[in-house]
This record gives C-alpha cells, structure tokens and sequence, in this order.
C-alpha cells in the first residue's frame, strides 16, 4: 500500500540523515505521503537526502576551522599561559568535543591529528626591566642575579644599580652576541664570577664593573674587549697575566682602587697593544707606573700619592699627548730633567694641588696647555717657556703665592705669541705683571682676586708715544693687539674712577671687563 512505501522511504530517509525519527514526525509525514504521488516522494526524498548532506559538510567544515583557530591561538599564546604538553594536547580536544555536541548533539571521538607543541621560550623579563630593539635594560630593577635571557640578537645589556652578587659560566649563554655589559652599582665580588662567564661573548667591546667589590680582574675576558671600566672597587693587584690577550684594548678605567707600584707587575699592561686612555686615579702609587704601553696617548694618575717623576717612565711612550698628576706630592726638584722634555706630542700636563713653589723647568717643547693651580707658586723663572714651539696656549696659575718680585720681565718669554689663556687669579700680585701688552692672541685674562691697586695704560694695551709710532703699525697689527675679550679684575684694590680711559682701550668691548666689585682697605 501506500502507506507502506511512505514507511520505507521515511525509514531511508533515517538511515541517511543519521537521525531517529520521533514518532510524532512519524505520523505526520504518513498523512502528507498519502497525498502525494510517487514521483513528488522522490523529489522530497531527494532533496531532503541533499540538504543533509549539506548540513554534513557545513558541521565538518566548521569544526576544521575551529579547530585551526584553536591551534593557532595556542602556537602564539604567552608563557605565562603556557601549560604542560599534557594538558595543552587535551585542552584543545575537551573544547573540540564539546562544540560538536552543541552543533549536533552527538559524542563524537576526539581527533587523533597530533597538536604541534609550542616552542620553549625564555622566561619573561622581570618587572623593572624594559626592552627596545637590540637592548635589554634593567636599571635600579632590585635584581639578585642575572636574568635568563634568550636572544641572540640582543647587544645592550644594562643591568646597573642592582644587588646581583655573582655572575656564573652559563650567565650569557642565551645572548652570545652581546657587545655591552653594564654591571655597575651591583655586589658582584671575585670569587662570585666564574672562570668562564666572559668567554661565550666573542663580540663583547664594552664591559662596566664600576662600583663593585672585586679584588682582582676578571679572567679570560674576550679579546675583543675595547673598553673596560673596573672603578671604585677593591683591586689591590694585577698580576703579569691579569690583562693577557687584551691587544684590541682601547680604554682602561681602574680609578678608586687600591693599587701601587707594588702590587701591579712592571709588564702588567704589555699585553695592551692598543691601549691609549688610562685611568689610574684615586689608588696608592708613589710612583708613575711602570712598562706603560708604546700606544698611550692619555695618562690619568689624579689622588695619588705620587712624589717622583723619574727620566725613564715615559721612555717608551713616544704618542702620550696628556698628563694628569693633580692631587699628589710632587716638588719640581723630584721631576727628572728628562722625564718628559724630550716628548713631541705631549700637549698637556696638569700638576694642580702638588708642592710645587715655582713653575718647572724641562717641560716638553710641544706643550700647549699647562694647569698649576692650587700650588705654592712663587715665582716663574725666567725663558721657563722660551724653547716651546709654537708655544704654550693656555697657562692657569691660579690659588698661587706669585708676587711682583716672583715674575720677571722675561718670564713669559716664548709665549707672548701663542698664549690665549692666562689665569693669574687668587695670588699676591699687587700689580698688573709685565709683558701681558706683548701677548697678541691673548683672549682671557684674569688678575681677580689679588691686591692691585690701578693699571697703567701700557700694561694691559699697548701704548703708542708718538703718531710715528701710529703709523710704523700695520692693520694686521691692530687688529692682532684688540684680541683680548675678557678682563677680570674683580676683588683687588682699584680705585676705578682714576683708572685712565686708555687703560682698557684695545678691548672691543667695555663690558668685557670686570671691575666690580673691589675691596675696600
């Protein structure tokens, strides 16, 4: 009957779709079969059988790229979110089963396709520490150790101001190319660094230690460091082999340390084949150190406790261009004749705050720049200047015991030519010195602080007695005698209203020259 094949083919139908037919949908479509012809059931049957096949497809569809967004989601997530293999293979799963029992409301068996595990990553930085670009910084960041970092594009590494105290032979092995450490500020001590905690870093070029505990230098260190800074620690030696394969040294800072002559080996800086600033300042030495490289070009040994300059300490350095000896003990009778007069590109020296009573003699004839303040200068002997060539530039004798009687009229002799800076303030002169009218690039002066009473015309600007004397004068002349720009004169004894108007006639500019206020006696 008709009924029947109505049965069977709603029974195909079930067998399709894959669904069980409720018996109420049972009934209802046996009555609109009753009134159809065969050919209009097979249309339905067809097109209901493509519908559900559709709806197949689409809930396959869109579970494939559910479950792509969740991979996806999982291969970028952060470590923080990161779980064990485990769980992150039975998470995805859980969710994958639970979205095809909301779209179809049938169990289905997890996918057996393996989810990729995520690759390890470093941990994150610790708060404090900010990164941009090929830099890592971790300032005042209250940091104990090193953080574990793994970037190999990383070349800025800053870590100042923390409380780090060890540095072990795995602590740069994440960031091989580094090319700058900072280390300064932190606790770090000797025994606290490994062997071979530099040695992994074969492009490092700059390392600061400043403000450490270390007791000596670290070892191995690359030999392509350019620059190292071990200051304000507790060095108290450096042993022949202390700075061994360093030739690619530039710059060397051990400043506030505890180091001597006797206690740094005479060949300590041979290895240094490069090496052309040196910090030595704030340590013990009695004595210039010795075997300083052939290619130092500027020698710091401020607060020291240095009394002797022997002949033989610069022997070797034919390139020095400056030395600073300020702050120690040295009298002009303890400087070799031959220290340094023999030097061709020794430029400046500064002997500030040592024992000196009068300006040394035997100084280098390239010398262009020449500071004695804070000495007991009484006098400049006379040509002390005269074989210098082309001459001495800048002369400050300031906080001195220089009088009238302690300059002679020829004790700028050699410099009247070059000179461009002349300091002769906080002394005991109680005039305007002789041969300051001669000196034709000169561009400061400073007379303050003394007990002068009046300047002469012809002492500061030269005079002329006749209009002869006018005419023998080139421009080139005049205008070389009106370099002169800044005049102090403040703090002496002068009555300004009997000054001469002439006293300050080849300054361009009046107010160029400081004449208040004077003291009152």
């Amino acid at each position: 009957s008709s009924l029947d094949s109505s049965v069977i083919s709603l029974d195909n139908v079930s067998e399709l779709s894959g669904d069980s037919p409720e018996p109420n949908d049972l009934d209802s479509t046996n009555i609109l079969s009753s009134a159809r012809t065969q050919t209009e059931k097979d249309e339905l049957l067809t097109t209901q059988t493509v519908e559900v096949k559709e709806k197949e497809v689409h809930k396959k569809g869109e579970k494939k790229r559910k479950r792509k967004v969740k991979k996806n989601q999982h291969k970028y997530k952060t470590h923080q979110r990161e779980k064990k293999p485990k769980t992150r293979k039975g998470a995805p799963e859980e969710e994958t089963q639970n979205e095809s029992d909301e779209n179809d409301g049938t169990l289905r068996t997890p996918s057996h396709v393996p989810i990729p595990v995520p690759p390890i990553e470093a941990p994150p930085l610790p708060s404090g520490c900010s990164t941009s670009d090929t830099t890592v910084s971790c300032i005042n960041a209250k940091l104990t150790q090193i953080p574990p970092i793994a970037d190999p594009d990383l070349t800025s590494l800053d870590l100042t101001g923390n409380s780090i105290t060890a540095i072990s032979d795995e602590a740069f092995n994440g960031v091989p190319n580094l090319e700058w450490i900072d280390l300064s500020k932190n606790n770090i001590t000797s025994p606290g660094i490994g062997p071979h905690a530099f040695k992994i870093l074969k492009k490092l070029k700059r390392l600061y230690l400043d403000g450490n505990m270390l007791v000596h230098i670290p070892s191995e260190l690359p030999s392509t460091l350019e620059e190292i800074k071990i200051n304000e620690n507790h060095l108290h030696a450096i042993d022949e082999d202390g700075l061994q394969d360093l030739k690619n040294l530039v710059t060397l800072e051990l400043e506030g340390n505890k180091l001597n002559e006797a206690n740094v080996s005479p060949v300590a800086f041979y290895p240094l084949k490069s090496l052309s600033y040196l910090r030595l300042g704030r340590n013990k030495f009695r004595i210039t150190p010795q075997g300083l490289p052939a290619t130092l070009e500027e020698l710091y040994l401020e607060n020291n406790q240095i009394e002797e300059v022997s002949e033989i300490c610069f022997n070797h350095t034919r390139n020095i261009n400056v030395i600073v000896l300020k702050h120690n003990k040295l009298e002009e009778h303890r400087i070799a004749p031959l220290a340094w007069i023999n030097q061709e590109n020794l430029e400046s020296i500064d002997l500030s705050y040592n024992k000196l009573y009068h300006v040394p003699s035997y100084l280098p004839k390239s010398l262009l720049h020449l500071v004695l303040i804070g000495n007991q200068i009484e006098r400049i002997p006379g040509y002390v200047f005269g074989h210098m060539k082309p001459g001495l530039e800048y002369l400050y004798l300031s906080f001195n015991k220089l009088t009238d009687d302690g300059i002679d009229p020829v004790s700028f002799f050699g410099a009247y030519q070059s000179l461009r800076e002349l300091f002769l303030d906080h002394n005991e002169l109680k005039s305007v010195p002789f041969g300051i009218d001669q000196m034709r690039k000169l561009r400061f002066l400073r007379l303050n602080n003394n007990k002068i009473r009046t300047v002469p015309p012809e002492r500061i600007c030269r005079t002329h007695t006749s209009d002869d004397d006018v005419h023998e004068n080139s421009e080139e002349e005049e205008n070389e005698e009106s370099r002169l720009e800044h005049v102090h004169l403040e703090n002496n004894y002068i009555n300004t209203r009997q000054l001469s108007p002439h006293s300050f006639s080849c300054i361009r500019s009046y107010c160029s020259v400081v004449l208040k206020p004077q003291k009152i006696k």
